[in-house]
């Protein structure tokens, strides 16, 4: 039997993540997932693929959303009260346009102190309505595409067998959902409804990984090459790139919780 062992979110995209022991599964996935978004002064989103220093920033939002927190080393707390009701400025994500609403030049200030660089906080609108693609469409947040990233304590094992260094937790890989139970490596490509607690997900597609799962996620200092040197000799998919872990869209909103059982009602075979 498979079971969910971790539940991440991360409310800010590209800071740390925040573990739970139970989340709310909404249309955009684990409640507040990236619903905030470091910016540029131009409103380009910021990611550890440039600021891997973004990765020792801790977040802590409120059940309700309505108070985000922020701590990072030697840098004191940030407390925002969350604004909604600012106007709405343009923001960008890998080249694409999205509404944002600014939440103010104290934690802009924080950020570029931070950072060493021109930063702003910007929160996904109430009214956003983005959609994303794959073999099941559906919405998130300022996630890089769908709403859920699940991979298997099983998928980590396999990769961590062929590394020559050191073994790898699971927090390089950023996931949402993290499942132990299944017999081999790589299940999660093969899911194509799964439910989890009374919530419903649906795949989208393999997940693409970038230079992010180099980035040590305790210092925020890039590593080296590992493990996309090793994912590239097992694990290269006919769209380009390498792929580890499985995206999702919300297909029933519910709740999750460690422990649940992972039920897949349907299954395909992988393109790996």
């Amino acid at each position: 039997m498979a079971v969910v062992t971790e539940l991440y979110s991360y409310p800010v995209k590209g800071c740390a993540g925040v573990l739970s022991t139970e989340a709310a599964l909404t249309e955009a996935g684990l409640a507040h997932d990236r619903t905030f978004m470091v910016v540029d002064e131009h409103g380009v989103a910021r990611t550890q693929r440039r600021d891997p220093r973004l990765a020792v920033v801790r977040p802590e939002i409120d059940t309700g959303g309505a108070r985000l927190t922020l701590r990072a080393p030697g840098a004191g707390a940030l407390r925002v009260d969350v604004e909604l009701s600012a106007d709405r400025r343009a923001v960008e994500m890998f080249g694409a346009p999205y509404p944002g609403i600014d939440q103010g030049d104290v934690a802009a200030r924080w950020l570029t102190e931070w950072l060493g660089k021109p930063s702003r906080l910007v929160r996904v609108p109430p009214e956003h309505d983005r959609v994303t693609d794959g073999w099941t469409p559906g919405t998130s947040g300022y996630a890089d595409s769908s709403a859920v990233l699940l991979i298997s304590r099983a998928s980590l094992q396999g990769l961590n067998a062929r590394l020559e260094g050191p073994a790898l937790p699971m927090n390089r890989f950023r996931p949402n959902i993290v499942v132990d139970g299944w017999d081999r490596p790589h299940r999660e490509d093969e899911a194509r409804r799964v439910i989890i607690g009374n919530g419903e997900l649906g795949y989208a597609k393999l997940a693409i990984r970038c230079v992010v799962t180099t980035v040590d996620q305790h210092t925020g200092v890039k590593s080296g090459p590992e493990p996309l040197r090793t994912l590239a000799a097992y694990r290269r998919a006919s769209s380009g790139g390498v792929a580890f872990g499985a995206k999702f869209a919300v297909v029933r909103p519910g709740k999750l919780a460690v422990g649940d059982e992972v039920v897949v009602t349907s299954w395909e075979e992988s393109e790996l």
